[in-house]
């Protein structure tokens, strides 16, 4: 942990880099739209840069751990992202949409950096003792980003064109460069001789991801729990047209979802041992199946209660499950595991959606109700967790315990 290194600075960084994440999703869409004039291909982009995110995730994850100055690796992992998303926006209309999309692919290999990768570092920026709250700031810094990044999107592209709403996403990852380069070195006393290879350190930390319970259950329950947030993404422009008035209005349903999320965490953040975090894990689930549920009753008024009530569930489960993480990660495997835990959640999320998209197509209150029971679930799993899975598995103990 270097003293000189400020958490304000941390969360600067972090929100610059996540609000550019999520702008770059929709301003990838809308200049897709605008330059090749497909809906199609607009749809691919983002698909391209998503699913491709899965994959990335474990490997960066195994080499920011071998790092000795994990922030430079950080920081030329977010240079790549953003040069990806600029090649994308010089590529569309002018080379194959086959090559714009290759690259799309390859930029979105890099998306975990900007999550999981840059979460990792936090127990180098503060003391043991203020990490549960930085954990709860840090949730928050996802919460803003979710609810200012689509925003800007839309924003910038009503008034500049949509490709000045890639540009503006591209900015915004820059500007967290100086913030990821300086973060703190990894200290030579708990770094330790690297005699594996990077296949090797991939092997070792999915055995510590399924080997230690309190990690596997809150692992599993946070992707179930993405599981059914991606479904309900699904739901919510024919929520917007069926019970606001207008399918647009749907996507107001995530920002106030995201605006719940930030204040709730900002709560957390306040009183951040006031419940056990694998508590938070599983009750947050519980909390957005009820949401999900309530959603199924109609009428705008129980719907936005609902959509508030989810974002009360899905912010303290995130925050809580950095806890975890931080608490039984080895100090040596953090960012992989960060990162992979990353990329499966974009699995689940992924998945929801696309189970949940012709479901919706035939009955949304089935696509709701399956939702829930999703969510239910993903509360419930985190309790049948084999026993066995308890003990470490590469030999170390828990950090922080």
């Amino acid at each position: 942990m270097n003293t000189r290194y400020s958490l304000p600075f941390y969360l600067a960084g972090a929100v610059a880099a996540r609000a550019g994440d999520e702008m770059s999703g929709p301003a990838l869409m809308l200049a897709g739209f605008a330059l090749a004039g497909s809906a199609a291909d607009a749809s691919a982009l983002l698909a391209g840069i998503t699913v491709s995110a899965a994959v990335g995730g474990p490997v960066l994850g195994a080499l920011i751990d071998r790092a000795r100055r994990p922030g430079r690796l950080l920081a030329a992992l977010l240079a790549l992202y953003a040069a990806g998303l600029g090649a994308v926006l010089v590529g569309l209309g002018r080379v194959p949409f086959s090559v714009t999309l290759l690259i799309a692919v390859l930029t979105g290999l890099m998306g975990p950096a900007l999550s999981g990768g840059w979460t990792a570092q936090l127990p180098r920026v503060v003391p043991a003792g203020r990490l549960p709250r930085a954990n709860s700031l840090d949730a928050m810094t996802f919460s803003a980003a979710g609810l200012a990044g689509p925003a800007l999107a839309g924003g910038v592209a009503e008034a500049l064109g949509a490709p000045a709403a890639v540009v503006a996403s591209v900015a915004l990852i820059a500007l967290a460069l100086p913030a990821a380069w300086s973060l703190p070195s990894r200290s030579v006393r708990v770094r330790r001789a690297r005699a594996t290879s990077v296949l090797g350190d991939l092997a070792a930390g999915m055995r510590v991801v399924v080997g230690r319970r309190p990690l596997a259950r809150a692992t599993l329950t946070s992707v179930l729990s993405c599981a059914a947030q991606g479904m309900l993404t699904a739901c919510v422009a024919l929520l917007g047209e069926r019970v606001l008035g207008g399918a647009g209005r749907g996507a107001l349903l995530l920002s106030c979802a995201a605006l719940s999320a930030l204040v709730a965490n900002a709560v957390l953040a306040r009183f951040p041992r006031a419940v056990a975090p694998d508590t938070v894990v599983w009750a947050g689930a519980l909390v957005q199946a009820v949401a999900l549920g309530l959603m199924t009753a109609g009428g705008p008024a129980v719907l936005v209660v609902a959509v508030l009530l989810a974002g009360i569930g899905e912010g303290p489960q995130l925050a809580a499950l950095f806890e975890v993480r931080h608490r039984e990660a080895p100090e040596h495997l953090r960012g992989q595991i960060f990162t992979t835990g990353a990329s499966l959640k974009i699995t689940g999320f992924a998945l929801g959606a696309a189970v949940a998209g012709p479901v919706a197509a035939r009955s949304l209150t089935g696509a709701l109700t399956l939702a829930a029971s999703v969510a239910v679930l993903a509360a419930l799993a985190f309790h049948v967790v084999p026993s066995a899975a308890g003990g470490p598995a590469d030999g170390t103990q828990p950090s922080g315990r």
